[in-house]
C-alpha cells in the first residue's frame, strides 16, 4: 500500500494560476509563492460577485485512536461536489510543525483525498506560522524591554500572562526564567513557552475581518496586570501597529489545490483545545465569494470544534452553515461501545448499538442549532455489511441521512453519494441557525448551558480561583464575551476515559484565561497542555530527504 506522501508525489499539479481561474481569480489577484502556491490579495476581490455560496461544516464524533478522518472526508467531499458539477472551494486549517514532527501528523488529508503540495503545506508553507511566532515573541521582547527601561505602566512582572511561543513540541520550554545575568540583561522573572498555534495572535488573525480589524484586536490583547491589579493591554504599550505590520502578509489566505484540482484555501490553525480550532474568517469569507459551495471543518469532535465554530466563529463570519456533516467510522463507534483497539477488526454489531450513543448526542446537538445534518461514514476495509446496516437503521430512527464514503481510496468518486445527500439537505432542509446562548448571560450561565445541552452533564464546579476571577471579569466588563471551553477532546466530559455518551457528571473549571483580542474567555478544565511534548518515537525519526530533494517519510 502506498503512503500518503507517495500518492501526493505521483499527482500532477496544475499551475496555481490555472486553479485560480476556476473560481474567477486572475494573476493580479494573486501573490505567487512559486508555481503551486499563492496568497490571495483580498482587497482586489471587490469586483467579484458578492453572492455567498453555501457553507458546509464538517465535524465528527469524539476522536479515538481508531481514527475518524475528518480532514480526509472534507477534502474528498469538496472533490465529490465538483464531480457532480457544484463549483466548490475548500477552506481548511494550516498544520503546525509540532504535531507534524511529533505524533498526530499533518492536516492535508490522506490517500486520494489530499491537498497539495502536501510536503510544503506540512512544513514551512508560506511562512504564516513563522510570522505569528515572530509577532508573538516581538511582543514578549517589547514587554520585557518596557519593564527594563523603567516600567512606566507599573506592570507587575509576577502577574504577566503573556508567554513566548515556538512552533514545535518542546516540553523543556514550558517553564523558563528570563532576564538572568545581571542588571544589563533585563529584569529576572518566570516565563514559559506555548506552541505557536496556542498563541492568542493566531486566534486573533483567524477572527479578524481585515488588517484594520486585526490591529484593533491586537491592541485589545491582555498581557498582564499592574501592581494595583488593573489590566494592561497591547494598546497600553502602543505596539499594535508594529505587530500588525509583521502580520501584513500572514493575514492573506493561501491558495493551493487538491489532487483533483479543487481550489483550497488553507489558512490559519488555532489550537482546538484552548481556541476555536477553525481556519480563518477571512479565508472562509473569500471562499464563499468564489464558490457555489464551500466545505470547511472544525477541530476535534462536534462538542468542541462545531460548538466553537457555531458560537464563536459564526457571529464573526456573519454566515452560518447551510448543512453540517458529522464524520464517523465503524471502528471508532465500536471503541465508544467499549471494544479494545486490538479487537476492532472483528465484527461486533452490539458494540455499534452501544457506541452509537456518542454519534446520537452529536446529531442532537447540531439539530439544536436548527441546522440540517448528514452523517458521513468513512469506510475501512474491516467494516462489515451487518455493521453498516445496523448503523444505517440507527440513523434512520433519528431521521438522519447516512452515506458511506471511500474518498481515501477513490477520491471524489468515492464520495458522490455523500455529496448528493449534502446538496439535497441544503436544498430541502432550510437552515435556521439558532445560537446556543446569548452573550449577555453570565459566564457561569454560558458554561452551564454548554455542559447541560451539549455535553449531557449536570453542572460546572468552579474552583475558588475561578470564582474570584469571575468577580474581577465582571468588574472589568469582560463577562459579555462568549466562552471557549478547553477540555479533553476524547470525551463529552472532562475525563478522557469516559467514552460513549456519559451522563450525570460535573465539569470542574479550574481557571479562566481572558482572550480579549480574540473576543472570548477560555475556561480551563483538567490538564490541557498548551505546549505538547514529543512521544518516545517522534514522527521526525522517519523523515528524510533524498538526493533529488524530495521529502521522504512524511506520513
Amino acid at each position: 500500500m502506498k503512503s500518503d506522501i507517495e500518492i501526493a508525489q505521483e499527482a500532477v499539479l496544475k499551475p496555481i494560476k490555472e486553479i485560480a481561474k476556476k473560481v474567477g481569480l486572475e494573476e493580479e489577484n494573486l501573490e505567487l509563492y512559486g508555481k503551486y502556491k499563492a496568497k490571495i490579495d483580498v482587497s482586489s476581490l471587490r469586483e467579484l460577485s458578492k453572492t455567498q455560496g453555501k457553507l458546509i461544516l464538517v465535524t465528527a464524533i469524539n476522536p479515538t485512536p481508531a481514527g475518524e478522518g475528518k480532514s480526509t472526508i472534507s477534502i474528498g467531499l469538496a472533490d465529490s461536489l465538483n464531480q457532480i458539477n457544484k463549483k466548490t472551494v475548500l477552506a481548511l486549517r494550516e498544520p503546525s510543525l509540532g504535531p507534524v514532527m511529533g505524533i498526530k501528523g499533518g492536516a492535508t488529508g490522506g490517500g486520494r483525498a489530499q491537498v497539495l503540495p502536501m510536503e510544503d503545506i506540512n512544513l514551512h508553507f508560506t511562512g504564516d506560522m513563522h510570522a505569528i511566532t515572530t509577532a508573538n515573541n516581538a511582543l514578549s521582547a517589547l514587554i520585557d524591554n518596557h519593564i527594563h527601561q523603567g516600567n512606566e505602566l507599573n506592570i507587575d512582572s509576577r502577574r504577566l500572562i503573556w508567554k513566548r511561543v515556538v512552533d514545535l513540541n518542546d516540553r523543556s520550554l514550558r517553564q523558563v526564567v528570563v532576564g538572568l545575568g545581571g542588571p544589563l540583561q533585563g529584569v529576572p522573572r518566570q516565563d514559559g513557552f506555548d506552541i505557536t498555534v496556542a498563541s492568542e495572535i493566531m486566534a486573533v488573525l483567524c477572527l479578524a475581518s481585515d488588517i484594520q480589524d486585526l490591529k484593533k484586536r491586537l491592541g485589545r490583547i491582555l498581557i498582564g496586570y499592574t501592581y494595583q491589579r488593573e489590566p494592561v493591554t497591547v494598546s497600553d504599550l502602543a505596539v499594535e501597529g508594529a505587530l500588525a505590520l509583521l502580520l501584513k502578509d500572514a493575514i492573506k489566505p493561501n491558495l493551493v489545490q487538491t489532487i483533483e484540482g479543487t481550489p483550497a484555501l488553507v489558512h490559519g490553525g488555532p489550537f482546538a483545545n484552548i481556541a476555536h480550532g477553525c481556519n480563518s474568517v477571512l479565508a472562509t469569507k473569500t471562499a464563499l465569494v468564489l464558490g457555489e459551495y464551500v466545505v470547511t471543518e472544525a477541530g476535534f469532535g462536534a462538542d468542541l470544534g462545531a460548538e466553537k465554530f457555531l458560537d464563536i466563529k459564526v457571529p464573526n463570519l456573519e454566515k452560518a452553515p447551510d448543512a453540517v456533516v458529522i464524520v464517523a467510522t465503524i471502528r471508532a463507534l465500536k471503541m465508544h461501545g467499549g471494544i479494545e483497539k486490538t479487537e476492532l477488526s472483528e465484527e461486533n454489531v452490539e458494540a455499534i448499538k452501544t457506541g452509537f450513543a456518542n454519534l446520537k448526542r452529536h446529531i442532537h446537538n447540531i439539530q439544536q442549532y436548527k441546522l440540517p445534518v448528514v452523517v458521513a461514514l468513512n469506510e475501512f476495509v474491516t467494516d462489515t455489511e451487518a455493521e453498516f446496516e445496523q448503523l444505517e437503521l440507527l440513523c434512520q430512527q433519528e431521521n438522519v441521512v447516512i452515506r458511506r464514503a471511500s474518498v481515501w481510496e477513490n477520491g471524489g468518486a468515492g464520495g458522490k453519494e455523500l455529496a448528493e445527500a449534502v446538496v439535497e439537505a441544503v436544498e430541502t432542509n432550510k437552515a435556521d441557525y439558532q445560537k446556543l446562548y446569548e452573550y449577555d448571560l453570565s459566564i457561569e450561565e454560558k458554561i452551564n448551558t454548554i455542559i447541560t445541552t451539549v455535553y449531557g452533564g449536570n453542572e460546572a464546579i468552579l474552583t475558588a480561583k475561578a470564582q474570584k476571577q469571575l468577580q474581577n471579569f465582571a468588574r472589568f466588563g469582560w463577562d459579555q464575551f462568549p466562552v471557549c471551553m478547553a477540555k479533553t477532546q476524547y470525551s463529552f466530559s472532562d475525563d478522557p476515559t469516559l467514552l460513549g455518551a456519559p451522563k450525570d457528571f460535573s465539569v470542574t473549571i479550574r481557571e479562566f484565561v481572558p482572550k480579549l483580542g480574540a473576543g472570548f474567555i477560555v475556561a480551563l478544565t483538567g490538564d490541557v497542555m498548551t505546549m505538547p511534548g514529543l512521544p518516545k518515537k517522534p514522527a521526525a525519526l522517519d523523515m528524510d530527504i533524498d538526493e533529488q530533494g524530495n521529502a521522504v517519510g512524511l506520513f
